[in-house]
C-alpha cells in the first residue's frame, strides 16, 4: 500500500495515528487480510481527497475520517468474521481460540463454542493425570452404571475404572474428533 503524503504536517499526522490505529485493530489478521483492509481505507481516504472541495487538507482528512468511524469500532466485525474464517480454514488452535474471542460478544453460540473448546483442552488434562496418577484416573463404573470420567479417589471397591491401558488412545480419538466436528460446526456456523 502507498500512502498518501501531505503537504500540511499536521494532517500527515492526522492520517499516520488513523493508520497506526487500524494497524493495531487489524494485528490479529493475516498478512493479505491487513493489506485488504490497509488497501480498502487508504482507498477511501485517496478518493475523498479528491472529491472534497477546499485547500484545506486537514479539514478534509477529518471529515473523512469522522465519516470512516473509529476504526477500533468499526472494524471490529470485519476482524472477527475474517479470523473465523482463517480458523476455520486453517483448524489452527490459536486462530480458533482468538476467532472465538473475538465473537464471544456476537452471541451465545461462541459462548457455547468457547465452553466446548475448553471441555476439549480438559481431554488433553485427563490424559496427563491419567500418566501421572493412573489407579485415581479414567472411567469408572459403580453396578455398571456411570460414576465419573476424570479423576476419582474413592475407597468404594464396587466402583470400577473400566478403560485401564485404553484410556489415553480412547480419549485422544475422542479429542481429535471433537476438535474436528466443533471446527466444523464452527465453520458452518459462520455468516457467508
Amino acid at each position: 500500500m502507498k500512502q498518501i503524503a501531505f503537504e500540511n504536517k499536521s494532517a500527515q499526522k492526522i492520517y499516520d495515528s488513523y493508520f497506526r490505529r487500524i494497524r493495531r485493530t487489524i494485528s490479529v489478521l493475516s498478512e493479505a487480510d491487513k493489506q485488504d483492509v490497509l488497501m480498502e481505507f487508504n482507498s477511501h481516504i485517496y478518493e475523498g481527497l479528491q472529491n472534497i472541495e477546499g485547500d484545506d487538507e486537514v479539514d478534509k482528512l477529518l471529515k473523512i475520517t469522522q465519516g470512516l468511524g473509529d476504526p477500533e469500532v468499526v472494524l471490529k466485525p470485519l476482524v472477527a468474521e475474517k479470523k473465523l474464517k482463517q480458523a476455520t480454514t486453517t483448524f489452527n488452535p490459536k486462530h480458533i481460540f482468538q476467532a472465538i474471542f473475538l465473537n464471544l460478544k456476537s452471541g451465545i453460540k461462541y459462548s457455547i463454542f468457547a465452553i466446548l473448546y475448553l471441555c476439549l483442552f480438559s481431554f488433553g488434562v485427563l490424559m496427563i493425570f491419567k500418566i501421572i496418577n493412573p489407579e485415581n484416573t479414567g472411567l469408572f463404573i459403580k453396578n455398571g452404571s456411570f460414576v465419573a470420567l476424570g479423576t476419582l479417589k474413592t475407597t468404594d471397591t464396587e466402583v470400577m475404572e473400566v478403560l485401564g491401558d485404553m484410556f489415553i488412545p480412547i480419549m485422544l480419538l475422542s479429542a481429535l474428533l471433537l476438535y474436528i466436528l466443533l471446527t466444523l460446526g464452527l465453520k458452518m456456523t459462520r455468516k457467508k
